[in-house]
Parts: structure tokens; sequence; C-alpha cells
């Protein structure tokens, strides 16, 4: 089918139309609220630290331009990604939530809404650590201004309600069935900054660098095709169901197969490991100008360190993979599998039901992250390499957009063409 039949198929299907221009007008809005400034802020000067500023650079990047502009959505969705890492982990250790993620969908209702109970804290501990920040930054005059304790208090509640509204629009987009809303927010923002970042680059590359032109290029295409090699490929294991009689039918006698993705958590390892890798450097931050020698100098040099090439590199490769397993190990669960199978009369050739299926699922789990977390791990640090090579840094944020960008748009096709054959389904019942 030719892309044009495709669109005309996708116009024609009314529900998810109206599912598309809903997503698009959510995304405009979150648009609109990242260039809302809270009042009494030189915008302008906040604009030029944050360009001279690289990790502040690469957050303001996934807020949308929401921090530079200090506006009311500035922290972004953040919080709420911090605050799903912690329930993530505590599903792993605490029983009672062990316990309610087996519960299916309501189990996971519940433990959404716990996570959207702590990002309220965790937005307000973020806002007030963004504002002192800024606020001990731009030498003798400050970036925000002489803020009174009300503006100052006023500006945490309001930055905290626009997380919590940005996390209201994600869930909003989610319902909709055509992508994870968070990722298509920050996925956003990202696109949004791309050609400020691109411009930026443009001015910096001369025309005796056109050398380094094409190579940005070239790791761009890399990029891509790597991103979609490793997020489109599956194995394919083969499960067989016996015949089994029930009354006057019979049932089974199918050969079938179980997909497994290369990388089943996508995009998302991608994103915690930026959060997490611009959690140490954005905390040394306040303690630069500390009044204790010896912690004004690991303040110094914890941000030294992060700023160097090779250990950021390594670090940002090693979260890269770990969270490509421990993403998988919460999403993918082979004990509950190899059970659903036996309960099915399924199993796999060779492979005894229950306990035996269950270590063979992991195994191959297992030996798939290992391929997948690398490969991605070596596309997120492909452009810190051509930065050691090259000296531009404007499009080293580029190459992290691109690893985001790709996987949303691929998984947001893969949600569209799913619906629109179960529409097709629907429309020939």
């Amino acid at each position: 089918m030719t892309i044009s039949e495709r669109l005309r198929q996708l116009w024609q299907a009314k529900e998810i139309r109206n599912d598309i221009f809903f997503v698009l007008m959510v995304l405009v809005v979150f648009r609109i609220g990242a260039h809302i400034p809270i009042p009494g802020v030189d915008v302008g000067n906040l604009r030029q630290f944050f360009a001279s500023n690289q990790i502040l650079g690469l957050l303001n990047l996934f807020s949308g331009g929401g921090l530079e502009n200090f506006s009311i959505m500035m922290l972004g969705v953040g919080p709420y990604i911090t605050a799903s890492i912690i329930f993530q982990l505590l599903t792993m250790i605490v029983p009672k939530l062990e316990e309610l993620s087996k519960e299916g969908e309501a189990g996971q209702r519940k433990i959404n809404q716990y996570t959207r109970w702590a990002t309220v804290p965790l937005a307000i501990l973020q806002g007030f650590g963004f504002i002192t920040l800024l606020q001990r930054q731009g030498g003798s005059v400050s970036l925000l201004g002489d803020l009174t304790t009300f503006q100052y208090v006023t500006a945490i509640l309001t930055v905290t309600a626009g997380t919590m509204f940005l996390t209201w629009l994600g869930e909003l987009i989610s319902e909709r069935r055509l992508g994870n809303g968070i990722s298509l927010l920050i996925f956003a923002g990202i696109v949004a900054g791309l050609p400020t970042a691109i411009q930026q680059t443009l001015l910096v590359i001369d025309k005796t660098q056109i050398t380094n032109m094409v190579l940005f290029a070239l790791i761009a295409i890399v990029t891509v095709i790597g991103v979609v090699y490793i997020t489109e490929g599956q194995r394919n294991i083969p499960v067989s169901y016996a015949r089994r009689v029930r009354g006057q039918k019979m049932y089974g006698g199918v050969n079938t197969h179980l997909p497994i993705r290369v990388n089943i958590g996508g995009v998302i390892p991608i994103i915690f490991a930026i959060s997490v890798i611009l959690f140490p450097p954005m905390i040394a931050q306040f303690f630069v100008q500390a009044k204790s020698a010896w912690l004004a100098q690991t303040a110094n040099f914890i941000i030294q360190i992060f700023n160097d090439n090779l250990f950021y590199g390594i670090i940002y490769f090693l979260l890269v993979v770990a969270f490509t397993y421990f993403y998988s190990a919460v999403v993918f669960n082979p004990e509950q599998i190899a059970e659903n199978l036996q309960k099915q009369g399924g199993f796999i050739p060779g492979i005894r039901p229950g306990r035996q299926t269950a270590e063979y699922l992991r195994q191959v789990v297992n030996r798939l992250n290992l391929t997948g977390s690398i490969f991605l791990g070596a596309i997120a640090v492909l452009p810190l390499i051509l930065r050691a090579f090259t000296g531009v840094n404007t499009l080293v944020i580029g190459g992290t957009s691109l690893l985001i960008v790709v996987s949303v748009v691929l998984e947001v096709v893969k949600r569209v063409e799913t619906q629109l054959q179960m529409h097709e389904y629907e429309v020939k019942a």
C-alpha cells in the first residue's frame, strides 16, 4: 500500500483522525505554555546563560525551552520521570508494590496514582532547586532579580502546577493509544529546540570546516539507521499448542510464535539514563560558591569530570546498558509468560513447560538485551566521539535527541498502523 493510500485510509477513519488532531492540539498547548514566563524575570540574560552552560542547556532542551524562558512549564516532565524511576525500583523490592504490579491493569492504575502523588513533592524540590540555582548565577546581578518571599513561593507553586498539568496532558495523549504521552511531550520539546541547535552549529562551523558538517550528517544517518534497526528487530520463539477436546469440539493444534523485541524498553532507557547522568553536576552547581573550601572544590571537581568527554561518554554508555536490562526486567516477566502458556496448553518445542520455559525465556531476553543495549549505548556516545574530533559542541545534544525522536516516531507509526488494522476489522465485521 502506497503512502497516499495509507493517508487516505487514515483520513477516512474518523475516530483515528480525531485522535491525531487531539494529540496535535495538546502538543500545541504544551508549546504555548513553554513560552509563558513567570513575571519579573530577565529572559534575555537567562537565554545567554543557558547557551553557555552545556549541562543546563541539555535540561533546557528536554523541557522544550521552558527553562531558558523561565516558563510555567520550566520543569517539563522531569519530576514525573524521576517518580516513575523510583516506583519501578520500589516495585522490585517492596512486596506490596510487587503484588500490585501483578494485578494487571487495576494494579497498574494504583501504581500510576502513587507516581502522580510522588511527582508533587519532587516538583516542589526541583523547582526550589532550579530557582535557587539561577539566583546564584550571573555574577553580581542575579539572573532572576530580587524575588520577595511571596514571589519565591508563588514561582515554586506555579512551576509545580505546570508539571502536574503536563503530566495530565501526557496521560490524555496516552489514552488515545497513539503513543506514550510523556515520550511525545519530550519529543515535542526536542523537535522545537532542534532548529536553534542547527542554527548555532552553522554559526560555529565556518567554510573551512565542511568536513565537520559532513561528519555530523553521517552520524545523524547512522543514528537513524541504528535506532530503526534495533527498534524493529525481534526474535520469534516458536510456540505450539497441543490439541484439546472439550465436549464435542477440538481446540489447539496450532503452531505460532512469541515475538520478543531486541530492545524491549524502546526509548525509556535513554530517557532514564539522561535523567540520572544530569543529576550529579546539577546538584554540584549549588555548592560551587559554598563557604566551605572542600565542599566548593568537590562541587567543581564533579562539574569538571562530567564535562570531560571520556568520563561522560563511559557513564552515559553504562547507564543506557544498565537501564535497558532494568526496564526489560520490569516489563517482561518470564515466569508469568511461562505460566500463561502452560495454562493455555502452549509449549516451546524442546523445552518443558513451567520453570524450564521461564529460564529459557530469561536467557533469550538477556542475550537480546546484550546486543540491543550495547548497540543503543554505542549510538548514544557516537556524537561525543565526533565532538572530540571536531571540537563542535552544539550538535552533541542533537545526537541524543535523534535517539529519542526516531524511537518515538517509530512507536507512533506502529500504534497508528495497529489502530488502522483494528478499524478495518471493525468495518468488515
